[in-house]
Formats: structure tokens, C-alpha cells, sequence
């Protein structure tokens, strides 16, 4: 460590005010491109925005980094500056590892980083503001033997203010410091939380569509093999096949005699969607359990391949997740038509996490496809988290004859891995519309890679069912915006 401090020592340092305006520069467009990144995130996203989103947050990185090494240089004799320099390095490196956590699609580290980061976070700013209170507190006192005019005594930096009380004042001041800094960093939290869900938004492809069954023909080839003419009564004695054998040659054809939709737009699509809308495959994340089970490449993003290659309809590169309040960040007309929950062990809601969850299927039109992932006890944690949801609606079984089950493929039987929570599905219905689909049976090991050693006719019919859900869901979800528009 020394011989590197020795080495930092041995490199030009540019000048100070050089420094200082390269430092504004950069952290300006840094602070730009993490809003853009962390709140606005368009889909619309080309090649050239997220090169210079990358290349602004390397510059980044690179200034940081000169100023960790300032400060490295400078503990001894600086050590206010030295940390403050510490500090703002480490929120731009934190930042940079969940971005390029994000843009690899490691997804559940990106999660880990960004909650571990927070606490970080936390524990920096609250060493700030105890040193801070601190200094504040010797300054007032300072002022206070120095001057004969008295100072106010409502003043919470000056632990002599008269509601600490006359013993243990010092203990006061720095419990109320620890519950004010608490609190300003949680209303913080949660505001910039605000500010960005009014700009994150959901929009489906634009197009249209016909709500009918994919048309499944099978064509019958009839093969005639050639014909022998023989000699009956020759010397010769071989098998002479029957003259009119016929080979039948049974192909199944699946094609798309429309497009796979709603409404009346050019290309598959739906009504009410944009040239820039792509359908998402969202991930719900939850307390208690293990939401990430078979989380991103391999599973959902299998399914979302799949429901690009059989509708044509654009699909978003990588999958996501969101957590239950994160809901709340997408408003009225551009939230998700569909979030996918799975698990096998509990599913832990807070009272406002159950508002936000019954907000969004009941005021935003969104819809919870449940999976589960391979347990009973899973079976009755999501039966249970959706009688607090939707307290006065109980759950029917999904008929095989329902709209869900037969567009755009008519499904036979309810394809499954595992019965963990019996062989029927069960819907939970609001004015006539599924808001929440629940498959009993790990549907998602079956997109995996592998399929979970299922046959291939249970993960086509599987892949196919979540082809429907899904269109269900953004059909009916283009239904309402069209009514939306109607009415206004």
C-alpha cells in the first residue's frame, strides 16, 4: 500500500482549478445520464444513446477514481476532504456495478448490489450527519462561552436547547439526529422512487389483431411408390411390394392466418400501443421467498423468445423485475398488462404492498400470472396473499373452453411439471376480466433450458399457454384503453 501511495505521489496532478471545472463538467452529464438511466429508461433506446450513456459513466469512474487517489494522498492531512472525496467516489462506483450489472442482465445481482449499495449508503450519510451535529454542537458551544448575548434556544444543532432537557443532553441531540437523518433519508428514498415512476412507463406495441385460434392443419401427402411388372411364372423369386402401396406423409402445419392481436393497426400488434412498445416480461419481486427462482435468461426470457417467434409482435431484449410498491412508479394508461410471480417457499406482503398490488389489477388493469415453483406450502402462500388482495373474490377454477385457454392456441389439457398445487388452474375474475391467473404445476421449468426433463408435446403446449396469457392480458388491457378513449 505504501509503495503505491509512492507511486501516486511520483505522477503529475493537474492544476486544481483544471480539476475542479473537468469534475462539473463530468458530474453534471454523469448526474443526467443516471436520471435518464434510472428513471426515464426508454425502450426506444438505440445503439448510440447507450454508448454515450456508457461512455459518461466511465468518464465518470475515471474522475472518481483520480479523486479516490487524491485522497488517498491527502488522508493525513486533510481528512475532511479525504472523505468527502471517498464519498462521491463511492456512489459513482455503486453506480457504475449496477449498471453494468443491468446491462449484462444479471438481474438478481443487479438487485443485491443496488440494496446492499443503499445500506452503504445509509451508514455514510449517517457517520456525515453525527460528525456534522457534532461540529455544529462545539461551534454553538464555543459561541456561547465566547459571547454575553444569549443564543437561541431552539436551535437542534445547540444540545443546550431547551427540549433536550436538562440531563443527558448530548444523548438527546444525537437520538433525535439519528431519527431525523432516518427519516429524511427514507422520505428521500422514496421521493426520488416518485419522481422516477412518473417517468417509467409500459407501452405495448402498436398494431392490431383478431381474437381467433391459430390455425392448425394437417396436410395429407400421399406417396406412391413405384411400380414393378413381373413375370409370374419367372425363376427369378423376390418380395413383390403390393402395386398400389401408398405412404401417407401426415405434417402437421401451424401458420398464422391473421395477426396475432387487438384492434385494427398495422401489423401484429395492439390497439393503443406505439412504434417504440414492445411487450415485457416483468418479474415480481417479494419478501420471504425466493421470487428469482429461474429468474432471466433461461426461463422467462425463453418464454418471451417464444412469444416473439409465434405473434410477431415486438419483444423487449431482456426480462425484468419490480417489486410490489414499484408498481405504484407506473401510471394509468402505461403500466404493465401482466407481472409474473413464482416461488416455493412464503410470499411476505406489508398492508401498503397489498394496496399496491390491488391498485394495480383493480384501478390499472393489470393482471398477476402465478406460477408455482414446487411446493404445496407455496400453493397456500399465493391463495393466501390473494384473499388479502381481493378479500371479497374467490378464486374458480379456469375452464378449458375460456378465452384464456384458446387464443391464439386452444390448449387441450392444462400442461404442467409437477401438481404442487393440484392439476386445475384458478382464476380470480373482476367484471368479467381474469385479473390474476394461477398455474399450479411450475409452468416456468418448463421454459427452462432443459424443460425439466418434460416430454415435448407438455412444454409446446406449455410455451403455448403463456403465449395466451400473455395476449390475454395485452388484449384485454388494449380493450380498456380503447374504452378509456371512448369515455373521454
Amino acid at each position: 500500500m505504501n509503495r503505491l501511495l509512492a507511486l501516486l505521489e511520483l505522477l503529475p496532478r493537474p492544476p486544481v482549478r483544471v480539476a475542479m471545472k473537468v469534475t462539473a463538467v463530468v458530474a453534471s452529464l454523469w448526474v443526467l445520464a443516471t436520471a435518464d438511466w434510472l428513471w426515464f429508461r426508454p425502450d426506444s433506446d438505440g445503439l448510440l444513446t447507450r454508448v454515450l450513456r456508457f461512455l459518461v459513466f466511465l468518464a465518470g469512474s475515471q474522475v472518481a477514481l483520480g479523486w479516490a487517489a487524491w485522497a488517498s494522498l491527502e488522508r493525513t492531512s486533510r481528512p475532511r476532504h479525504s472523505s468527502a472525496a471517498f464519498t462521491a467516489a463511492f456512489v459513482v462506483f455503486w453506480q457504475m456495478s449496477v449498471y453494468v450489472c443491468d446491462a449484462l442482465a444479471w438481474h438478481v445481482l443487479t438487485t443485491q448490489v443496488a440494496r446492499i449499495g443503499t445500506a452503504l449508503m445509509f451508514l455514510i450519510g449517517l457517520m456525515w450527519a453525527v460528525y456534522g451535529v457534532e461540529m455544529a454542537s462545539q461551534f454553538y458551544e464555543r459561541m456561547r462561552r465566547e459571547s454575553a448575548d444569549s443564543l437561541s434556544d431552539w436551535n437542534p444543532l445547540d444540545q443546550s436547547a431547551w427540549y433536550y432537557g436538562r440531563h443527558a443532553r448530548k444523548l438527546n441531540q444525537s437520538v433525535t439526529a439519528l431519527v431525523s437523518y432516518s427519516f429524511v433519508f427514507a422520505l428521500t428514498f422514496l421521493l426520488l422512487g416518485q419522481i422516477g415512476g412518473c417517468s417509467e412507463i409500459y407501452e405495448m406495441p402498436a398494431g392490431g389483431g383478431e381474437q381467433q385460434q391459430i390455425v392448425q392443419q394437417v396436410k395429407v401427402q400421399k406417396v406412391i411408390k413405384r411400380r414393378y411388372i413381373v413375370n409370374p411364372f419367372s425363376a427369378i423369386l423376390f418380395h413383390v411390394p403390393p402395386i398400389d402401396d401408398i405412404k401417407l406423409q401426415l405434417t402437421e402445419l401451424t401458420h398464422h392466418a391473421y395477426k396475432v392481436g387487438y384492434g385494427q393497426g398495422k401489423g401484429a400488434g395492439y390497439a393503443g400501443g406505439t412504434k417504440f412498445g414492445k411487450v415485457r416480461f416483468i418479474r415480481l419481486e417479494y419478501s420471504g421467498g425466493d421470487w428469482d427462482q429461474d429468474f432471466g435468461i433461461g426461463a422467462d426470457l425463453n418464454m418471451l423468445i417464444e412469444y416473439n417467434v409465434r405473434t410477431q409482435q415486438k419483444v423487449h431484449d431482456k426480462t425484468e423485475s419490480r417489486t410490489v410498491m414499484q408498481l405504484n412508479n407506473f401510471p394509468v394508461g402505461k403500466s404493465p398488462p401482466m407481472v409474473y410471480l413464482t416461488g416455493q417457499k412464503s410470499i411476505s406482503l406489508s398492508q401498503n404492498e397489498v394496496k399496491a398490488l390491488r391498485n394495480f389489477l383493480t384501478e390499472k388493469h393489470g393482471m398477476v400470472f402465478g406460477d408455482n415453483g414446487g411446493s404445496s406450502h407455496f400453493h397456500n402462500q399465493f391463495l393466501s396473499m390473494m384473499r388479502r388482495v381481493l378479500p371479497t373474490i374467490d378464486p374458480v377454477p379456469v375452464p378449458l373452453d375460456d378465452v384464456i385457454h384458446r387464443i391464439p392456441y386452444q390448449i387441450p389439457f392444462l400442461p404442467y411439471v409437477a401438481p404442487h398445487g393440484g392439476t386445475v388452474a384458478l382464476g380470480w375474475k373482476v367484471d368479467g376480466r381474469w385479473v390474476c391467473y394461477y398455474h399450479p404445476g411450475d409452468i416456468g421449468d418448463a421454459w427452462a433450458d432443459g424443460h425439466a426433463g418434460v416430454s415435448p408435446e407438455i412444454f409446446e403446449y406449455c410455451y403455448q399457454l403463456g403465449t395466451n396469457i400473455i395476449n390475454y392480458s395485452h388484449a384485454e388491457y388494449s380493450k380498456w384503453l380503447e374504452a378509456r378513449k371512448d369515455n373521454q
